[in-house]
Order: structure tokens, then sequence, then C-alpha cells
């Protein structure tokens, strides 16, 4: 609106078109960075996609007045808007003491803008020609109505072109106001930009997929390599490794890996045997590496305790010096905070003390509790657990025995079927026939002295057996006749007592026993006089209780049972009023008698 009374005196004309500080300053201003005397742009951070405006030539470095260009503007200070000429339009900047334009929220992607404002007579190319400057536009739709939606390459130009909201623009030197109007830009919604921008992000979020992917199989740990399949070859290979200790753990797996697909039939089972008797040694291997871990662990604690007990002695030497420090001859000569150091010193080491004499003490008792446990054992139970443990073994050697049996029957019905077949067989499996009866009548050989020698141990064992069987009658008889001499003497024991005691005795066989219930008698006689009707149990105990609430009502009832002359209970009521009651009978039985 104030386009009208602009003069062409007001109107800076005078500068010309190429005047290079003015338009270093507008570039300045507009993110465009200026050239320096050797050509080398003065941001390090400008974007190349920035083109020189359109109608102004290019910039030469050796041209007068490049020399002394103001250094680029700070962002926290505000940015001073200059006149920018086009070769169709001048744009006039805003009046820098108002506030900037308001603008609506960003949306996701945004490479669109909304310019508002325009003059009635611009045309696409004069919008072409002002924003072209802050960057590459990819489409322009003017609408008839002095507004346009202008799309770029980038989203940064949105920015760039934001700049230039609330401008003035004018078209040439013209003052009529459809050549003139205010510029609005503000952010834009499109259809295309939100498409891009949905696919830019399930692109970074395939990427971001592809990376997780590449970072977990780089962490997976490798799998585990795959195991061979069975061969006399590799039998003896995995024999051999089943005997060493480092390579044992993964012969192992080999072998559990052959025996469940199933590959033990007649021909392989004796090399089976062999492997798994060889994985049975192993554990004679683990038993003795057990013992020396063991070892070792008890010779640390014993390094632990001794050096415990050395802190201990030395912690005992340093509470001594702190004693004798808080003594009276040495005490006076200390000024008082040299006095308060050495009571907190003390304190301090005595409590550093007394932990680790804890900690040393709960070490010697754990080991005393360790003895004791051992040493508690009767030489009885001793005897039970080496005959328990005898029982087992004979028991042992009677599963190996009817195994051992077993595998004979087995041999044989193998031996006999060998023979049948080796009548059957060609001239050619002769040999091998013979090959396989001699390894079977030695496996046999073999058995039959495992067995003998099986058999041996089990006569020997059962002699142990019964010799301890022995020892344990008499065991036995000798705690029946201590048993007896303890009865006896508790017998003398007894009468002695009743010959020393007879008022005791006679006093045990009164109905009332203690002075206790002696009082209770009293009470209860009393409350009842009282009530010449007599009372119930439960009256009577809520009275009692009272007096002493650990008085139980069972209590009561078997102490007025127990006196049958003194108390007596009688029913009273009729139907669902039945009730117990007692009633105080002493002096009745005093007169009767």
């Amino acid at each position: 609106d104030g386009s009208r009374n602009l003069s062409l005196d007001s109107i800076p004309m005078g500068l010309p078109m190429s005047d290079p500080t003015a338009w270093a300053t507008a570039m300045n201003n507009l993110g465009m960075a200026p050239m320096g005397m050797t050509g080398q742009p003065l941001l390090p951070d400008f974007d190349p996609a920035l083109g020189m405006m359109t109608g102004i030539p290019p910039i030469n470095p050796m041209m007068p007045g490049l020399g002394i260009v103001p250094p680029p503007i700070p962002p926290d200070m505000p940015a001073v808007k200059e006149i920018i000429h086009c070769k169709s339009c001048t744009l006039f900047p805003p009046n820098p003491h108002l506030p900037p334009p308001a603008t609506r929220e960003r949306p996701p992607g945004c490479k669109t803008v909304f310019v508002g404002g325009l003059p009635e007579n611009g045309t696409e190319q004069i919008i072409m020609e002002v924003f072209e400057q802050c960057g590459e536009v990819i489409a322009i739709r003017k609408s008839k109505k002095n507004f346009c939606h202008i799309r770029f390459a980038e989203e940064f130009m949105v920015d760039k072109a934001l700049y230039l909201s609330g401008y003035r623009i004018r078209l040439g030197s013209s003052t009529d106001k459809k050549d003139t109007g205010r510029l609005h830009v503000d952010f834009a919604q499109a259809r295309d930009d939100l498409y891009e921008w949905e696919c830019k992000q399930r692109m970074l979020a395939r990427e971001e997929r592809h990376r997780r992917r590449l970072e977990e199989e780089r962490f997976r740990p490798p799998s585990p390599p795959p195991v061979v399949h069975y061969s006399d070859h590799e039998c003896s290979i995995v024999a051999e490794k089943l005997k060493d200790d480092t390579k044992f753990s993964e012969a192992v797996q080999t072998l559990l890996t052959w025996i469940e697909r199933g590959e033990v039939n007649r021909r392989t089972a004796n090399n089976f045997y062999s492997m798994i008797q060889s994985a049975n040694s192993h554990i004679r291997r683990l038993v003795n590496e057990k013992a020396t871990h063991e070892k070792e662990m008890e010779e640390a604690k014993e390094k632990f305790k001794l050096a415990l007990s050395g802190i201990l002695v030395q912690f005992e030497q340093i509470v001594a010096v702190y004693h004798s420090a808080s003594k009276q001859k040495a005490w006076d000569h200390f000024t008082k905070a040299q006095r308060k150091n050495i009571s907190v010193w003390c304190k301090q080491a005595e409590e550093i003390r007394n932990i680790h004499n804890d900690e040393l003490m709960g070490i010697r008792r754990e080991e005393e509790m360790e003895m004791s446990d051992e040493e508690i054992e009767n030489p009885a139970e001793m005897k039970e657990t080496e005959e328990s443990a005898l029982v087992s073994q004979v028991e042992a050697l009677k599963e190996e025995n009817d195994s051992l049996r077993w595998q004979l029957d087995a041999y044989r019905n193998e031996v006999e079927l060998l023979k049948q077949e080796q009548g059957k067989a060609s001239r050619d499996e002769d040999t091998t026939k013979e090959q396989q009866l001699k390894l079977l009548q030695q496996a046999l050989q073999g058995m039959q002295q495992h067995l003998l020698k099986v058999q041996d141990e089990y006569k020997k064992r059962e002699a142990e057996l019964e010799k301890v069987r022995e020892d344990k009658l008499k065991i036995e008889t000798l705690l029946e006749n201590l048993k007896e001499q303890e009865s006896s003497t508790s017998r003398i024991c007894a009468c002695s007592q009743e010959k020393e005691c007879p008022a005791e005795k006679i006093l045990s066989n009164t109905p009332v026993k203690s002075e206790r219930e002696a009082l209770l008698v009293g009470i209860i006689s009393t409350f009842l006089h009282v009530h010449p009707f007599g009372a119930s149990i439960e009256y009577i105990c809520s009275y009692l209780q009272r007096l002493d609430s650990k008085i139980c009502t069972t209590e009561v009832e078997v102490l007025m049972t127990r006196l049958q002359h003194t108390f007596k209970q009688e029913l009273s009521g009729v139907g669902a009023s039945l009730e117990k009651r007692w009633k105080f009978c002493g002096f009745d039985e005093l007169k009767m008698t």
C-alpha cells in the first residue's frame, strides 16, 4: 500500500546493478557466500546449488570494492535485510522493527512453499527470476488470485525462500498498484513431498534393519562344525582323541552323535564299546583333577588364614601403641586436636580388628564344626555304614555278574549263528569267519576270566559281611548288658529314694498335687458357695481368668472332676436349655462323715 507514495527520489536507483558491495551484502543476508581476494569462499559451508541472481554478471575477485566485503553475520545477531535488484523487478525489505512474519507448522519433507501477495501483472518468468536464486525450481503452479505454489528440488531451499517473506516487490520502475505487492512465503503441504518423505523414511528404515542384521550376524556365535560320518578310520581317530584331555569334549560329541544316529550294529559294537570304555576311564582323570583343585583350595584357605592372623597381630600391636599413648605419662604432652585424632584412630583400629577377628573366628568355627561332625559319629553307626556299603558293593557285583552272564549268552548265540552261516557261506568267506571266531573266543576267555575274578571278589565280600554281622551281634549283646546294669542301678536308687522320702510319696497320691491347685480349689469353692444353684464351667473360668489369664478350661475341669467329694456336676434345664452346672458339696460330705 505504501508503494504509491514512493517517488523516484526516494528510491535508491542511483546504485548501479553491478555494485559489488551491495550484492555481497544481499548475498550474505541470503546465505550466499561472498568471495575473498584469493577467490575462495569466505563461508566454508556455502551450498554450491545456490546460483547467482539472474541478470547479474559473475563477480571477478579482482573487481574494486571486494577487498572490503564485511564478514558474515553471526547467527545470534539480527540480519539486516537489504534491497535486492533483479532484471525485471526490485525487492524492498520490510520494516526491521516489525515482528517476523508468521508461518504454519512445517510438514515433514516439505519442499513446496506458498507465495502470496504477488503483483497482478506478475508472470511465471518473474517468479522464476526471483525464486531460482534460492535453488533449483522443479515446478510453479500459479493461480489467478495473486498467489502460487513453488516446489524446489531440496528441503533446505525452502528455508532460503522463507527469507523473502515480507519483502515488497515492484515490477520495473512502475508505481501502479497492479505492478506492486507484498510477498508472503509460507510452508505448503503437498502430496508429492509427503510421498517422497515416506519413501525416504522407508529407505532409511530398510538400511537400519540391514545394518542391525549385519551387526547381529557379526556378533552371532559361529555354528558348530558338522560331525563326520562313521567309518573305521574316523572311529580310530575318535578313539585316540578320547584319550587326550584337550580333545575329549570334541570326541565325546562325535561319539554321542554317532550313537544317536544309529551307527551301532553287530559289526561296530566292539569299537563303540572300546570308545565308551575310554570315556569311562576319563572319569578317573576328572576325579583326580577335582582332587587337585580341592587341594589347591585348601592350601589357599590356609594361606588366607595365616595372612589374616598376621594382619590381626599387627592390628593388636597398633592398638597397643594407641593404648600406651593414651596413658597419663604421654597423654598430657599432646594437644587437644592430637588427643582427638589419637582417640578416633584407636576406635577405628579396634573396629577393624574386631571385624577381622570375627572373620577368623568364623573360619575356625566352621573347621571345628566339620571336625566335630566327623568325630560325633558313633562306632556302631560306622559299622552300619560299612555294612551298607558292603551290601551295596555285593549287589553291584551281583548285577555285574548277571550282566556278564547275559553277555556270555549273547556271545554264544552269535557263535552259533556264525557257525550256521559258516556252512552256508562260500570258501572265500571262511577266513573272515575264522578270524571272527578267534576274536569271539578270545573275548569269551577274557569274559570268563573277569567272571572268575568277580566271583572271587563276591566271596571275599560275603566273608567280610559275615564278620561285620558277628561284630554287630557282639556290640548288641554288650549294649543289652549295659542296659540291664543301668536298670538294676536305677532300681536300687529308686528303693533308696522311697525309703528316704515316704512323705513325698504320700503327697503324690493326694488329688491336689501343687500349691497352685490348692489355691484354685479354694477360689472355686468360695465362688460356688456364693452361687448355691451352681455355675457352668465357662462362667467359673471367666472369673478365674480375671485373676490369672493363663488358666484354661480343661485344667479347671480336670481338677474339679478329680475332687469328687468337693465338687459335683448336675444337669439343669429341659430340652434345648439343658446345661451342665457344677456345685460345691464339701459341707455335705463333712456332715456324712
